[in-house]
């Protein structure tokens, strides 16, 4: 329905939002759309860094005729990495960034993961990051150092130059998983603490006990689910390439 379009004040606003850097979500609850609504029109015009609001208004309003014939298309030699097609790259970055800051990740350090999961690699230079994301050397080492706090990346020298390259495991989902168990258990064990203290047959004692006897089964479950998960799934996903007709 024509009345369900992007309006130009809409898209005003969508730019700048991508200024301030918010995330796609909260430029959605912006305009009153989707986040997936705000994701697919940036992501058609340019992406984050240049979307350009009266531009995007234009390629919106055309006739659909004429915007099947005049789309622009992947040039020539432009392949984006693995021979991809460097918009759809951008897009699978982007949507992974944003599940990562729901999730709770400060948005530079969801960009960073999101960058090296979606590399063949799963891993690059700080170099190659500030010339994908557009940041600062700073920005980037700032994000790492968070990121190698929770187990997420490591660091490895690289073979062929003196630069460090930033990684991720084929198994970091398992290893933040531990890194964040013993976190919990760091928790549990302080409200236990607590707890005798200040007398467990008292109302405080009595619910840090609870707190700290809810969080050691749970974190208990969680280690055995992950440790068998983590045997039944390869460390290395299976090549494709090797085993399909």
């Amino acid at each position: 329905m024509p009345g369900d379009r992007l309006t130009l004040q809409d898209r005003l606003q969508i730019a700048a939002g991508l200024r301030e850097e918010l995330t796609y979500a909260a430029i959605g609850r912006l305009v009153g759309r989707p986040t997936s609504t705000v994701t697919r029109e940036v992501m058609r015009n340019g992406g984050p860094r240049n979307y350009r609001a009266d531009a995007a208004h234009r390629a919106g309003t055309r006739p659909t005729r004429q915007r099947r014939t005049t789309a622009p298309t992947s040039s020539p030699g432009r392949a984006g990495p693995g021979g991809r097609d460097p918009r759809l790259v951008e897009e699978a970055d982007t949507q992974s960034m944003e599940l990562m800051v729901q999730a709770g990740l400060p948005q530079m350090m969801a960009r960073v993961l999101a960058a090296l999961f979606t590399t063949d690699s799963g891993s690059l230079t700080s170099a190659e990051l500030v010339r994908r994301l557009h940041v600062s050397p700073a920005s980037i080492s700032k994000a790492i150092g968070y990121l190698e706090t929770q187990a997420l990346v490591k660091r490895e020298r690289d073979d062929h130059s003196r630069a460090e390259r930033y990684a991720i495991d084929d198994d970091v989902a398992f290893q933040s998983i531990m890194a964040g168990a013993r976190n919990q258990t760091q928790i549990a064990e302080a409200c236990k603490t607590a707890a005798r203290k200040l007398g467990t047959t008292t109302p405080a004692g009595a619910r840090l006990e609870n707190t700290s006897q809810f969080l050691l089964h749970v974190i208990d479950d969680l280690v055995r689910s992950a440790q068998h998960w983590h045997t039944i799934y390869p460390t290395h996903p299976r090549n494709t390439s090797e085993t399909d007709d």
